[in-house]
């Protein structure tokens, strides 16, 4: 997971690059590339005070070059936090639920991974960006048997890819299809799995 996070930073970056801060990004229509970089910057830097037990409240410059420089060194330093036992105790901002630095690692591969989808959407020719089934399947799972539940999101659902399978609830909705278009449509993103029901008290946020 610490290489997932190295390997779809560097490809958001790429494609951020390529399509300049100005850019629209199709994905998040509210968002310009400036504006994810500086999400993902934020994130990744959070995760670092989570992951050492000390939550920090970070503050991404508003210049684009001076965004880039402190992204990268919070890349950096993330890449340290993470590094420690994935089963070391970590911060957890859920009530009721506990969180290791695994945990984060995880999140975090996935959570990259996802706009690195994003950023790469920002582009004149998108590049045709798969996940491994073993990467997607991972996080199908991560995201509803671990994110959703703490973010208090509804899982009454029944997932099924040609790897897994997961029914939750009382599934009133269902979505079928390769793990790649599966984790994509949980995330809300463009995908081609197929969709029974409701998805949206599911869907990220």
């Amino acid at each position: 997971m610490l290489e997932a996070i190295d390997i779809h930073a560097d490809a958001l970056k790429r494609a951020a690059l390529t399509a300049g801060p100005a850019a629209r990004v199709p994905n998040c229509p509210k968002w310009t590339v400036h504006d994810l970089v500086a999400h993902i910057a934020l994130v990744h830097c959070f995760a670092i005070g989570l992951a050492m037990n000390r939550p920090a409240k970070p503050a991404p410059p508003p210049d684009w070059e001076d965004l880039l420089g402190w992204w990268d060194g919070q890349r950096l330093a993330l890449r340290e936090a993470l590094g420690q036992d994935p089963g070391s105790p970590a911060y957890s901002p859920y009530p009721g639920f506990d969180v290791t630095v695994g945990d984060w690692t995880r999140r975090m591969a996935h959570e990259t991974a996802i706009h690195r989808l994003d950023a790469e959407s920002a582009l004149e020719e998108a590049p045709e960006t798969r996940f491994s089934p073993e990467f997607a399947n991972d996080g199908i799972d991560e995201f509803l048997t671990y994110l959703a539940p703490r973010l208090g999101r509804k899982t009454d659902i029944r997932v099924t890819t040609p790897e897994r399978t997961w029914s939750l609830g009382e599934a009133l909705a269902e979505v079928d299809g390769p793990a790649d278009d599966v984790y994509r449509a949980l995330w809300g993103r463009p995908h081609r799995a197929s969709v029974t029901g409701d998805l949206a008290p599911v869907e990220a946020p």
